[in-house]
């Protein structure tokens, strides 16, 4: 199987003929045969070849070849040869994702920009285009999808299903809906690989690693839905848990239990614009207030062990490791971001006045000559950590982002991993090229599960 870089070029004739620059048919060992196969993603159609006396790979498609197959656009792309006079254009890779109120330049809202940062990355190596599930066309097995054009404008092309979908719907509520879930379940009945299949649940992720050695050796203890009573015996044992909301995200909803015997209980939490701190005599009083707050949300809620981080300046740090799937399908630590929490915050969120620095310049402040061993170390068990997640999750994951402590001992610790990262770490400045980075993985990724690999250039 060979896989090469060619340029796609449109032509007028009405008939089905493909032009094949004389390189480009040696280096796909058509040279002699009177027709191929040629396919784009579901696609398929038998066409008459030609030669071509021009240097360089290029094919030439005449307008009944690409309306066949739905070619969206000329331009560079991946050839791939797939059996004896068979090829394939591509990949065709879908970005999956939904919208509220969108708009002509804004067609996925506040999304647009990083799916446009995902296409761009493709360009002049892939079909890249984003869709929404009401763009699916189920009989006619086609998309209406978004591309760009040189330009940066949006603008639309029916094309078949696409060879990989890359899942980037943007919340809980849409994700559980049974009309999504049957989306989903098609690609695979399809045999389309569709990566980052939904969020993950907090209390989802610990039942995963419950009978894996690896994960469970850097897990806090954690149970979901605790009675009061096993609430108690957590505080002490462990002097402080933290008490948060299985599916919730940026914070909100967390509290930080703290049991002193000599003076009592105490809570932290955000609330508003404010971060609060209160002192309850009793346990029971305690749990009235969280009651009170929250009533039957709490059996949604998850009791953790509270860990003794590193700290600047008496305020604690974690770090968000945003995991990818490479190109060889192996995990990497694509981007790191070190969180300091703000003066009396539950949590490293910036809207709780937290703070962003890269990984270096936190650990040289607390660990100093041995920030960089720390580092790696972290960066082993962040991938063992993903590895283990994916070893116990049914569905297929590309990406992970990591919420991971480091003790005063060195000793690193998963607090929670979600299948949707946000990308907050990448507006540090010095973490810019890791964002970059990250693109490129997803990308490549998606080359690797569309069984496109390798390749030479023009």
């Amino acid at each position: 199987m060979s896989l090469i870089t060619c340029n796609v070029h449109f032509s007028q004739q009405s008939d089905k003929i493909v032009y094949l620059s004389r390189p480009l048919l040696r280096e796909l060992k058509l040279t002699g045969n009177r027709s191929i196969q040629l396919k784009l993603g579901n696609e398929v159609i038998t066409a008459v070849v030609k030669p071509l006396k021009r240097l360089g790979n290029h094919i030439y498609l005449s307008a009944g070849v690409r309306h066949s197959i739905k070619v969206p656009k000329s331009g560079n792309v991946y050839l791939m040869s797939t059996g004896e006079n068979e090829i394939k254009l591509g990949p065709l890779v879908g970005i999956l994702t939904d919208t509220i109120h969108p708009a002509e330049s804004y067609p996925f809202g506040t999304r647009s920009g990083f799916i446009k940062q995902i296409l761009r990355t493709g360009d002049r190596k892939a079909y890249m285009f984003g869709f929404t599930p009401s763009d699916i066309n189920w009989q006619q097995e086609t998309v209406n999808g978004y591309f760009l054009n040189a330009s940066g404008s949006w603008y639309r092309k029916i094309v078949p299903l696409p060879d990989v979908v890359y899942n980037r719907l943007p919340n809980r509520k849409a994700e559980i809906a049974p009309y999504i879930s049957s989306v989903r379940e098609r690609f695979v009945k399809k045999q389309i690989p569709i990566f980052n299949w939904s969020f993950l649940n907090k209390a989802d992720v610990y039942k995963l690693l419950d009978n894996d050695p690896e994960g469970l050796a850097h897990l806090p203890e954690s149970v979901s839905n605790p009675t009061p009573a096993k609430m108690k015996e957590m505080l002490e044992q462990h002097h402080f848990i933290y008490y948060k909301p299985g599916g919730g995200s940026l914070g909100i909803g967390i509290y930080r239990l703290t049991y002193n015997p000599k003076r009592g209980y105490f809570v932290r939490y955000r609330k508003g614009n404010q971060n609060i701190l209160a002192r309850y005599s009793t346990f029971q009083s305690m749990m009235k207030m969280l009651q009170a707050r929250h009533g039957t949300r709490l059996s949604q809620y998850v009791a953790q062990q509270g860990i003794r981080l590193i700290e600047i300046d008496k305020c604690q740090l974690d770090f968000r490791f945003h995991m990818h799937k490479n190109g060889n399908n192996q995990w990497i630590a694509a981007g790191i971001g070190a969180k300091k929490a703000g003066r009396g915050s539950v949590t490293t969120h910036v809207k709780s006045g937290g703070s962003l620095m890269t990984p270096e310049q936190a650990l040289s402040r607390t660990f100093g000559s041995e920030a960089g061993a720390i580092l790696e170390k972290a960066k082993g068990v962040a991938v063992k950590l993903s590895e283990a997640i994916e070893r116990n999750y049914p569905h297929r994951l590309g990406e992970l982002g990591l919420d991971i402590g480091i003790d005063k001992s060195g000793n690193v610790w998963m607090f929670e991993a979600n299948a949707k990262p946000g990308r907050s770490i990448f507006k540090h400045p010095s973490l810019r090229s890791e964002g970059k980075a990250s693109i490129s993985y997803i990308f490549d990724h998606c080359l690797y599960l569309s069984r496109f690999k390798g390749g030479t250039n023009l």
